[in-house]
């Protein structure tokens, strides 16, 4: 069974940090585009940043850059979204997505239709 699921979210001050994972089971990982969306309550679900199967590239939306950073553990199979400096407007469901194709080399990689599996998704609330 193909499955990706998110975990890490949680409430958080603002100014504070939380760090996402992504875990894939039933497939590799490696050999996927990951995207993070996230959608906040009556709005869009947008994406927030993406890493290539490389390693080599990622890509960012410029609410997150310099606060955000996408990264990926082959090994264990999981990427990662570390978030820093957190505002209250961060505060949504993150969902992480796969894609077997290239899709982080431009800002398509924010087209929810680009890809093939979602997780269920994690909240995150920046709140004082």
């Amino acid at each position: 069974q193909l499955q990706l699921v998110e975990s890490g979210g949680g409430l958080v001050q603002p100014g504070g940090s939380l760090r996402l994972s992504c875990a894939a089971s039933g497939f590799t990982l490696g050999n996927y585009d990951i995207g993070w969306f996230r959608q906040a309550p009556g709005k869009q679900r947008e994406g927030v940043s993406c890493i290539a199967s490389s390693a080599g590239s990622t890509n960012y939306a410029d609410s997150v850059k310099g606060r955000f950073t996408i990264s990926r553990d082959n090994a264990k199979n999981t990427v990662y979204l570390q978030m820093n400096s957190l505002k209250p407007e961060d505060t949504a469901v993150y969902y992480c997505a796969a894609r077997s194709a290239r899709v982080c080399y431009d800002a398509s990689y924010r087209t929810v239709g680009r890809y093939d599996y979602w997780g269920q998704g994690t909240q995150v609330t920046v709140s004082s």
